[in-house]
């Protein structure tokens, strides 16, 4: 028996459409310190008045998408861990979400239990952020401490420019690009500035420029930016998409702070305003598709750049449980290095 367990790790959704069900997810993904970094009063403050209203619109957005199967972002990572179940030689797959069920508390407490003494923890985001990264191996050595569970960890680290990745990419959005269209926009998950202020203090992100595709190895290290352009640029190259035919932008902004630019629905309108008819978009901050992609983008932001002169938003669907993304995906574990 191999005891080498592989533990697939998602951001995770609400259990059903419900305003309960959406509120208490709601709180317990804002309320964590790596998404809204301000001390826990204010967080606590501001937290509870964006769930006055907040959890009622976003049960709508989550109705409009669901499956009958369940949330998709749930679903496509049930259907990912059994194709990694294929690829996973060691031993067990597992699921667990950051939010939500199931819980990595859940999941780490099973594997100990059963007797596995190596975990691989994989975070399935392939730019790395503290809100996404950072808190779902943070929250894996909380469980470890705090259970005392005696268990080798090892962590996938972020994927944003790996070839195996890059590749599953290419195969995964080539038969969709083959397609007629004016121009490609990839779409990511933004990010306020003082995220990457924080752990840059010495870098501009000022005005959505370059500064990040140009930004020395050691400030893309922990530059969500910087990493977003990087897989832009390197997908592109691999497609052969000339420049001036795709555009990077960042999406899902919440609240007033500055965010990293250019803001995906200025972006849209732009592109309407500018003669482009048929745009298609990517999400690649995501690799499973979600609310993020399937509302925001497939729906929303299709609508809006019809409203601004736009003919035809075509939503390029993510890695999801793609055969090639998940023999990548075994392949980036494999290489996990033992967390400190």
């Amino acid at each position: 028996m191999t005891d080498h367990a592989l533990l697939l790790v998602n951001l995770g959704s609400p259990a059903s459409t419900s305003v309960a069900d959406v509120r208490r997810y709601l709180n317990q993904f804002l309320m964590d310190p790596y998404v809204i970094d301000l001390p826990w009063p204010v967080r606590r403050l501001l937290v509870s008045l964006i769930l006055v209203k907040r959890p009622e619109q976003s049960a709508h957005a989550y109705a409009s998408i669901w499956w009958d199967e369940g949330s998709p972002l749930v679903v496509l990572s049930r259907r990912l861990q059994q194709q990694m179940t294929k690829q996973w030689a060691h031993g067990p797959v597992e699921l667990a979400m950051r939010y939500g069920e199931p819980s990595i508390e859940s999941a780490l407490v099973r594997l100990v239990a059963a007797g596995h003494k190596r975990i691989t923890l994989a975070p399935l985001y392939p730019q790395f952020a503290d809100s996404t990264t950072t808190t779902v191996v943070e929250e894996a050595r909380r469980v470890l401490r705090d259970k005392r569970l005696d268990v080798q960890l090892s962590v996938l680290q972020p994927f944003y420019d790996q070839p195996e990745y890059l590749d599953a990419l290419v195969a995964s959005a080539r038969p969709h690009l083959q397609q007629d269209y004016d121009h490609l926009l990839l779409s990511f998950h933004g990010l306020p500035e003082r995220h990457l202020k924080k752990l840059n203090p010495g870098h501009s992100f000022e005005g959505g420029g370059d500064c990040c595709a140009g930004a020395p190895p050691e400030v893309v290290a922990t530059c969500y930016r910087g990493q977003c352009l990087r897989t832009a640029a390197e997908f592109a190259r691999r497609m052969g998409i000339a420049d001036g035919k795709w555009s990077v932008s960042f999406q899902s902004r919440l609240g007033r702070a500055k965010w990293i630019e250019p803001y995906t629905e200025a972006r849209l309108d732009e592109l309407a305003k500018s003669g482009v008819k048929k745009v298609l978009v990517m999400c690649p901050a995501f690799v499973a598709d979600c609310i993020e992609t399937l509302e925001e983008i497939g729906d929303r932001g299709k609508e809006q750049f019809l409203e601004a002169g736009g003919e035809e938003l075509v939503l390029v669907p993510c890695l999801n449980d793609e055969a090639q993304w998940a023999k990548a995906l075994a392949t980036l574990c494999e290489r996990a290095p033992l967390a400190l």
